[in-house]
């Protein structure tokens, strides 16, 4: 679990692509936010097993109030019950 944001990046071609992980987690979501204040882009991880979340919910709506541009991806499809 992750409970604060932790950055990375990657060298792609001849840039430099930042990856920020933050908690997603109810209690982490000041810590979304302040994250999403410098994103240009991202991407929403949702569980298939699990199901969307209320947190996905707000972490959404807090990339719409942001605008930060984003895709949702879909982890875990080939479990059973997914």
């Amino acid at each position: 679990i992750t409970i604060q944001s932790a950055a990375t990046y990657v060298k792609w071609k001849d840039r430099n692509v930042n990856i920020i992980d933050t908690p997603g987690h109810i209690d982490f979501t000041i810590e979304v936010e302040r994250a999403l204040r410098v994103l240009d882009g991202a991407i929403l991880v949702l569980c298939s097993v699990g199901g969307v979340q209320s947190q996905s919910i707000t972490v959404d709506k807090q990339m719409k109030r942001y605008n930060v541009p984003r895709i949702a991806f879909i982890n875990k499809l080939d479990r059973v019950g997914a």
